[in-house]
Parts: structure tokens; sequence; C-alpha cells
């Protein structure tokens, strides 16, 4: 009885060590993000990556990860590394005049084309972290297509 019970719990003692590695590899998810919809290759594209609504969709400061990226092709592919798995919701815009801002006129209507992860419809203001969430796990891909309020 006494082998039994060793034996169990090596056994569990080596299911728990090969454990580890696959529950590390989820915590290094990738994102990758198509981007299409462009009316020029002008510029290049600013993203911000939240995993909370805090802040979503305009604080670069509540944002996992923000940059930008020169335009070199269209559509274009920007990929976000060493991601921990869960919920994030992505919010970038092409910023053809190269001044990292969300060009508005007079009117608060933003004159640069924008877009959000899971593409919502964007009718009075800007969709809420829910409407923008995907599930980052491993190796994923998404595509936002750029939209203009102007036309």
């Amino acid at each position: 009885m006494k082998n039994l019970a060793i034996g169990t719990f090596i056994l569990a003692t080596s299911l728990n060590l090969f454990a580890f590695p696959v529950s590390g590899a989820i915590n290094q998810s990738t994102l990758n993000i198509q981007v299409d919809g462009f009316r020029n290759k002008r510029g290049q594209v600013c993203l911000s990556l939240f995993a909370s609504s805090k802040g979503f969709p305009d604080s670069k400061a509540n944002a996992v990860k923000a940059k930008c990226v020169q335009i070199s092709e269209t559509p274009m592919v920007i990929t976000l590394n060493n991601l921990k798995a869960g919920n994030y919701a992505v919010a970038l815009f092409h910023d053809a005049n190269g001044d990292g801002q969300l060009n508005r006129n007079s009117l608060g209507i933003p004159t640069e084309e924008f877009g959000f992860s899971q593409n919502p419809a964007v009718i009075t203001g800007v969709p809420r972290f829910s409407d923008s969430a995907v599930l980052v796990a491993g190796l994923t891909n998404i595509q936002i297509r750029l939209r203009n309020l102007l036309g």
C-alpha cells in the first residue's frame, strides 16, 4: 500500500512538471493585426492595446502596449508579441500626417481613418471595450477595417 502511495505521488509530481511549460506557452501569446481600408500609404498607423475598459480607447497611459508603425504596404500586418493570454481590445488610427494624434475637425469628428478590433459599429461615439474585446491565446489573428466618418 505504501508503494502505491509513493507511486501515485511520483506520477502526480511528474504530471505537474509537464503542466508548467504548457501554461507558460499560453502566457506568451501573439496577436497579428491585419489593417485594411487605407486611402493612401502616407504616414503611420498608431495603435493602443487595452486589457480592460480603463482608458479605452484613447488613453495611452492605460494601454498595455502603444506604438506607431510606418506604413510600407497595404493591407499591413502589425504583430504584438509576448502577451499574457486574455481579453484585449485594439484602437488604432491612420496617422497620415505623422503628428501622432488622431486629428479632428471643429465638431470633434475624426478627419483621419480609425478602427477597432471586432470592427464594431461607430454611430454616436466610440465603442465600449466589451464591443471590441477579443480573446488572445497562443497565436491570434484579427482584421481591422479602417473607417472614415467624413467619407
